[in-house]
């Protein structure tokens, strides 16, 4: 299981390539070229959620080739500690990865290790712990307690029959699915495998997962 490079942020309206606004346009290009790359498909939540979606990034092997990717819904995540009560923020993002074998790299250069369901389970922890900012901490402390914390989520992620998951049955594709999931003071995180082989990783804050529902993505246009 390893962590891989990401790169594309979420799209924004064009502008001069030579401006802030421009950059931003020309990154958000890049992101939904790189979703549209891929040779496995996305997930989604269905159609039940009727809130604003959006691409995040995609992760990419040392070759290029797009290996997972996540997709926002509802609220923008952000790392602010003082959202409280109505100001909540509420999202889940969806994480899907290709699953693959231990394989060499498509320039032969290298060794690409082999995803699982725990490699889903890794990103969505690592991922929730990145928009998280603990009320008591000041931001020199910050990156201690993230490197600590993510480092305590790479080890979850390896023992998906621990004690600190549960079992979580969710539909993807209109077929319930078993999925490995857990709660902590900052959000939820959930994994699992589709039934094409995907695997799917979500978390979460302010949304329950209990009434989410996974599908396959056959329109990136809504999420432009």
């Amino acid at each position: 299981m390893t962590a891989h490079s990401t790169t594309g942020v979420a799209p924004v309206p064009g502008g001069d390539p030579g401006t802030e606004g421009g950059a931003a346009a020309a990154a958000a290009r890049r992101t939904a070229d790189g979703f549209r790359s891929a040779a496995f498909p996305w997930y989604g939540l269905d159609g039940a959620f009727t809130g604003p979606r959006r691409l995040m990034q995609v992760g990419t092997a040392a070759d290029g080739t797009v290996q997972h990717g996540a997709i926002n819904h509802g609220d923008e995540p952000s790392i602010r500690n003082e959202a409280t009560g109505a100001e909540k923020e509420r999202f889940a993002v969806v994480v899907t990865v290709a699953a693959s074998p231990l394989r060499r790299s498509g320039d032969g250069t290298g060794v690409l290790e082999a995803t699982s369901v725990s490699t889903a389970a890794w990103l969505a922890g690592s991922g929730l712990l990145a928009h998280t900012w603990p009320p008591q901490l000041d931001h020199a402390l910050r990156d201690d307690w993230l490197d600590q914390q993510t480092e305590t989520a790479f080890a979850l992620a390896d023992d998906l029959s621990g004690e600190e998951w549960s079992a979580l049955a969710l539909p993807v594709d209109g077929v319930p699915t078993p999925f490995h999931y857990r709660e902590s003071e900052f959000g939820w995180v959930l994994a699992g495998t589709a039934g094409n082989g995907c695997h799917i990783g979500a978390y979460g804050r302010g949304m329950s997962a209990y009434g989410l529902a996974f599908t396959a993505i056959e329109d990136l246009a809504p999420y432009l």
